[in-house]
């Protein structure tokens, strides 16, 4: 995985002073790079039944649609709220300053089916853990949790409790 490490970019003071931020911008212009990440995330779940993959929005979509592709599954998106067409189901969670909500179509997981989460970054876990509300609302059942970066001392992870998380990366700060 240092060959990922290498290719993300570290940008001080960003989106405020005192945060270091983990660009992926640079890792997924790479093609030897986002191909590595994808057949990463793919692998640790092949093997294990997986109907459907949750990309979160916005970068969860980068990485769930080829990870759902490897798996032979479909993919759905948790979508900022009033972006979906269809009736909708929605979990709210709390933010630094507030709160925001993320939606599913309510018929795209069935009761039963083996689902997949995905996304780029698992920070303080509050959004990880509103999709995994939302997925089992709707009757799924929550396979694990994929991400590129984890920043380990945000100890995100501990939101999403007895669910498999398997990071790619990890920060300690």
């Amino acid at each position: 995985m240092e060959q990922l490490r290498k290719l993300i970019r570290e940008v001080p003071d960003f989106p405020k002073p005192g945060i270091l931020f983990y660009d992926i911008t640079t890792l997924l212009k790479d093609p030897d790079g986002l191909r590595l990440s994808v057949d990463q995330l793919a692998e640790h779940y092949l093997g294990k039944k997986v109907d459907r993959v949750v990309g979160i929005e916005a970068r969860g979509f980068i990485f769930a649609p080829p990870v759902a592709y490897r798996l032979k599954t479909g993919f759905v998106p948790a979508r900022k709220p009033k972006k979906l067409p269809a009736p909708a189901a929605r979990e709210t969670y709390s933010l630094e300053y507030g709160e925001d909500a993320l939606e599913i179509h309510k018929d795209a997981i069935s009761k039963g089916e083996r689902v997949l989460i995905i996304d780029d970054l698992l920070a303080t876990g509050g959004t990880a853990a509103a999709v995994v509300r939302l997925v089992k609302s709707l009757g799924g059942e929550v396979v694990g949790l994929g991400f590129a970066i984890e920043l380990d001392f945000l100890k995100g992870r501990e939101k999403i409790p007895d669910h498999d998380v398997f990071s790619l990366l990890h920060y300690s700060k």
